[in-house]
């Protein structure tokens, strides 16, 4: 890819993050679709790990397609993520996923 096109993705990937409202999440196949194919999650994925925490947004809000908080070096620790998205009102089962049926947000 481009070094334009990522960026022009990046952009998009942020921009649809930023709108995540609190107590919802999206998953990256979710945001990766809405911008060509659910196959862009890694790329999605990558997109919020390359961003600064200056643009404040809410990367936290994002899982995996299970519910599954994200790897270990984000956030400083699952743990933290978690706690975030309690903080905020997500609802979560009783396996520590979130519970999407519930806290997934459709645009």
């Amino acid at each position: 890819m481009l070094d334009m096109e990522r960026a022009e993705f990046y952009k998009a990937v942020y921009n649809i993050v930023a709108e995540i409202p609190k107590g919802k999440v999206m998953t990256y196949g979710q945001i990766g679709f809405m911008l060509g194919s659910r196959y862009y999650a890694r790329r999605v994925g990558r997109a919020l790990a390359c961003s600064s925490k200056q643009l404040g947004l809410p990367c936290h809000r994002v899982v995996n397609g299970k519910g599954e908080m994200a790897p270990p070096h984000a956030f400083g620790g699952k743990d933290k993520q978690r706690k975030m998205l309690l903080d905020e009102g997500t609802t979560f089962k009783a396996n520590g996923c979130v519970d999407i049926k519930i806290s997934l947000w459709r645009i």
